[in-house]
């Protein structure tokens, strides 16, 4: 159950992160002058039109729940649909960052919180399965 403790936290850091960026006002979060500002006013700040927060908003909002109902109540699937997301969250998370350094040359320290996050959220399931060998055993 720490697993999933450690994993609401990342998920709610995340979720507030993501709630910043699309409810304040852009020169609240970032200064004109800073590079998460261009970052946020870039044409890879949107996916299919919509902007990246407003799905992170979604996504985090559901696996912060799923997450927190885990731990009341322990089920399967949840535990695969969590480790899901988190390894499909890992894996955007390294293409956003590698778009900061290589495309944008601008860092949002908002995105990079909810990236680390997703990230450190990886790691966690990596070592918690390679610790308890239970991968294949939960799944």
């Amino acid at each position: 159950m720490l697993k999933y403790k450690i994993l609401l936290i990342l998920f709610v850091i995340s979720l507030l992160a993501s709630a910043m960026l699309a409810f304040m006002p852009s020169d609240t979060v970032c200064n004109i002058e800073d590079t998460c500002n261009s970052v946020q006013l870039s044409k890879q700040a949107e996916t299919f039109g919509i902007k990246n927060c407003h799905y992170g908003i979604i996504i985090f909002l559901f696996l912060t729940a799923l997450t927190f109902s885990e731990i009341k109540n322990p089920k399967k699937f949840k535990r695969f649909v969590i480790d899901t997301g988190v390894i499909l969250g890992a894996i955007i998370s390294i293409y956003f960052i590698y778009t900061m350094i290589f495309v944008l040359n601008s860092y949002c320290q908002y995105c990079l919180a909810v990236d680390v996050s997703m990230i450190l959220g990886f790691l966690t399931l990596l070592i918690y399965h390679r610790r308890n060998k239970t991968w294949l055993k939960e799944h």
